[in-house]
Formats: structure tokens, sequence, C-alpha cells
């Protein structure tokens, strides 16, 4: 079936005089004529079959519609010019990476080491957009993703990075270094800074230690690991956390762990990438790095 979509042309003279709200200044920018930019709106309108301007004698002004549309049209016009300059400076080669990331492992254990790649390969880009769930590929810009959860999704494949082992921290301000939370009375009175996305995981922490602490589902609720570390470390309360998310503040002595108990979710984080794209130029550089980066740091943790 043919696509529902106006002519380029159409578009163009639309978002550059909903841009000046002038059809002149959109005229003049496209090196046409006035009457052109008119006839190509006139066009789009009779196309829509609605009005995008309200002509009056002191020029023209986005109708309600036109102002919705104007922009919706300028983000995909955007999106087109970046993907069309990409292309030319890559001569196809796909020397730019898309790459969706969960933000607080992009944050705090990617991009720390992301320079490191950046100096081996300087013919590369990674662009990083924060994406949280899992998602059709096809149906986004992407390229691959880091996410955490149990395994790859279902048509894509994917390497595995890092397990996730979980630690109960807090600021030395709150609970003396010197102090163990070894028995369930210990925790009795502390408050316990939850995740939302995961509300039980404070539960299945306890669990393997066996216990069991009244209050485990209870505190303070926040969406990122970054935001509840945040909070541990301004006194706020024990925050069980990722090790590898935390590994700075640790080091700086801003948080210390309470219990030398740790506990391996289920959970890791994974490159996915649909399988077409297993042969693309970035990707593949991209995956063979990355996977060294974690194979290093496993070997350290266990060394540790």
């Amino acid at each position: 079936m043919r696509r529902k979509i106006p002519s380029t042309l159409a578009l163009s003279a639309f978002e550059s005089a909903a841009r000046h709200q002038s059809f002149t200044k959109a005229a003049d920018e496209l090196a046409v004529t006035q009457s052109a930019v008119c006839r190509q709106i006139g066009a789009l309108e009779d196309f829509l079959g609605v009005k995008l301007f309200r002509r009056g004698r002191r020029g023209v002004s986005l109708t309600d519609a036109g102002l919705d549309y104007s922009r919706k049209v300028t983000a995909r016009l955007d999106d087109v010019e970046r993907d069309t300059l990409e292309l030319m400076a890559e001569g196809g080669q796909g020397r730019t990476l898309e790459l969706a990331v969960v933000p607080t492992f992009a944050t705090k254990w990617l991009l720390p080491r992301l320079p490191r790649f950046v100096e081996q390969h300087r013919g590369i880009t990674i662009n990083l957009s924060v994406h949280t769930r899992p998602f059709l590929f096809d149906d986004t810009r992407f390229d691959a993703a880091i996410h955490a959860g149990q395994a790859v999704w279902p048509g894509t494949e994917g390497s595995l990075l890092v397990q996730e082992n979980l630690i109960a921290v807090c600021s030395p301000a709150l609970i003396s270094p010197r102090t163990r939370l070894q028995q369930a009375n210990d925790w009795r009175g502390h408050t316990l800074l939850q995740i939302g996305t995961r509300p039980y995981l404070w539960r299945d922490w306890f669990q393997s230690r066996g216990m069991e602490v009244a209050g485990d589902l209870t505190g303070p609720r926040f969406e990122l690991f970054s935001m509840a570390a945040e909070a541990a470390v301004h006194g706020m309360g024990i925050a069980l956390i990722p090790r590898l998310l935390i590994e700075d503040e640790l080091e700086r002595g801003v948080l210390m762990p309470v219990t030398e108990h740790g506990y391996r979710s289920g959970r890791s984080y994974y490159l996915i990438y649909p399988e077409r794209k297993a042969e693309h130029t970035a990707l593949s550089v991209f995956r063979e790095w990355i996977e060294s980066e974690a194979l290093a740091y496993r070997q350290t943790m266990e060394l540790g």
C-alpha cells in the first residue's frame, strides 16, 4: 500500500515557514520564490485536509494544528538530516553506533571506560541514549542496547558482560565503620532505601541470608540505583546497590558495606543486538572492546 507521506519539498517549506512565521523568510532561506513556498504549503494543507496557517493582512501565523505538526515535522527532518550527514561522512561503512543504555550502568561503569575506546578507535562515534525497558529494534534507530535482565531478548544475539552482585551500603556517618549488621534484629530501626522498579529486592537479599526482617518492603523509594546511592551517601538510609555501580563511592569512603554478604541476583548486564546487525562495523569493534573490558572487570572482582 502506498505510504501516506507528503512530499519532502512541501515539508521543508512548511518547517521553514513555521520556524520563521513568514513565507517570505522561508523563501529566502530555501532560495525559492515566495509564491513557490505558498504553493507547497497550500498543497500540503490540501493533502492533510487541515489548515496549518492563518493568513492575514499582517502576515501568517500557525494554527494550533499547524503548531503541533511543525514540532513533529521539525524533529523528523532533524533526524533525517543527521542520518544523511552521518551516511555521507561514513561512506556507508557503519562508523556510528547508536546504543541504548540503562542510565546508571552507563554513567558509573561504561562512561569511565569509554575514553579508552575513543582513544583506540577514533574513527567510530558512539551515541548513547537512555532506554530502560526492552524494545523492538526494528521500531527504533538503535543498533544495540546494554540491558539489565536475566537473558537476551527474543530475536537478538548478545554478550554477557557483568553479573549483578548486590551489597548493602550506607554512609560512615550513619553507622560506625566497625559495626556489622549480622542478625535480623540488627536491622531493626534502620531505614531501607527502596528501588521502585524492584520492590522485593531487599526481601530477596535477606532471604539469601536466611533472614526475615520486618519492614523490608518499606522505606523511601527511588527510580534509579544512582538516586538510591546518592541518598545513602547523604545519610538517608541503607541502600542495596550492585557493587559495580558504586566502586568509586566505596574507594572514596563515602559509602561502606554494612555486612560482607553479597548476593548474585540472577540478573546480569548484557550487550544485545539484532542478528542482522552482527556484522555492523562499529558494533563489531565495540562488542570486542566491551567484552574485553567486562572480562578484565570480572577477573579483578574474582581476585578481590
